[in-house]
């Protein structure tokens, strides 16, 4: 059995589209369906079901894809007993800069001491970004923050946000509030604008850069207000406290992408690292809590005025 089939056949299934899976595998879209052709005259039956919106598993392919990965992990395996090509290795992860200086210490000590001759390509850009270069096949890997549903993100928690001042900063000094964020696209920025539009405090965007250290830099020096979650409050700063009057910004969703054209056990390895130091210590409200505040209803819920603006938030983000 042919594994380069097979591989398109896993990839189309989890991309749900060839449209898709052709950019993770570096090939057309009209080669990966003649590819999933071959397959399937070879099994003896369609494996998937097109439609106008999305392709599916058939009751065939849906068998055989269990089969199917199982059959790629071990290629990769036998691979990597005998050395072929494992010199030669690369992942490619793409994360926020912020994310990546909270995680990446404890990971590539871990992971190097696993997989010594394993390269990594670190590319840190604002999540829609890396959203968009896992989608067109350019990473392996991406951790970020949700910013709408998407085929390959798995939800791994979600963070508090939080606004960020000086240590010594009083909200009283403003007339206006001067903001230091990303630039357009970022969801926390747009956060910041639902927000502020809840609350009678006139604001202006001051500072913005896509970079933490540009954003850093004048919110330290007492200069402007920023968004941040708990884990990147740098040093020399505070979290503007609830009783300071301004609006709270709720929590966003953090996810993990994984190329289903990049089978290998140091991915998988990589992966399960990377989702264990994020999800570890208390860093994210579970997924599990997550969903049962939501089985709850927003009537219940504290921070209602926060999150009932999500849908808003990341249509503003998305246009960004």
């Amino acid at each position: 059995m042919d594994t380069d089939l097979l591989r398109a056949f896993v990839t189309v299934a989890e991309c749900e589209g060839f449209s898709a899976a052709g950019k993770v595998l570096h090939r057309t879209q009209s080669a990966v369906s003649l590819q999933i052709k071959r397959l399937e005259d070879q099994m003896g039956g369609a494996l998937l079901s097109r439609t106008s919106r999305r392709v599916e598993l058939t009751a065939s392919g849906g068998r055989l894809l269990p089969y199917a990965r199982h059959i790629l992990k071990l290629q990769d395996e036998a691979r990597q007993v005998l050395g072929v090509d494992r010199k030669n290795e690369l992942i490619r992860l793409g994360t926020s800069e912020e994310q990546a200086s909270t995680y990446l210490p404890e990971l590539l000590s871990r992971f190097a001491a696993d997989h010594p001759e394993v390269r990594l390509e670190v590319t840190c850009k604002i999540s829609a970004s890396l959203v968009h270069d896992f989608q067109e096949g350019l990473l392996d890997a991406v951790l970020v923050v949700r910013h709408g549903p998407t085929q390959t993100g798995r939800l791994l928690g979600r963070e508090r946000m939080v606004w960020v001042v000086a240590e010594d900063q009083s909200l009283a000094d403003w007339e206006v509030l001067p903001l230091a964020l990303n630039p357009e696209g970022c969801i926390f920025r747009a956060h910041a604008f639902a927000a502020l539009g809840r609350d009678d405090r006139q604001w202006d965007v001051r500072y913005s850069s896509q970079s933490p250290t540009g954003i850093n830099l004048p919110v330290k020096a007492g200069l402007a207000l920023t968004v941040k979650t708990p884990r990147s409050v740098p040093s020399g700063c505070r979290i503007v406290g609830d009783d300071e009057g301004l609006p709270p910004l709720g929590h966003v969703e953090i996810e993990l992408h994984r190329s289903p054209g990049h089978v290998s056990d140091a991915l998988s390895d990589f992966c399960d690292h990377l989702e264990a130091i994020v999800t570890g210590k208390g860093k994210l409200e579970e997924v599990g809590a997550l969903e049962a505040s939501a089985e709850v209803g927003t009537e219940a819920s504290p921070e209602v005025g926060a999150d009932s603006d999500v849908a808003t938030v990341r249509q503003a983000a998305t246009a960004g």
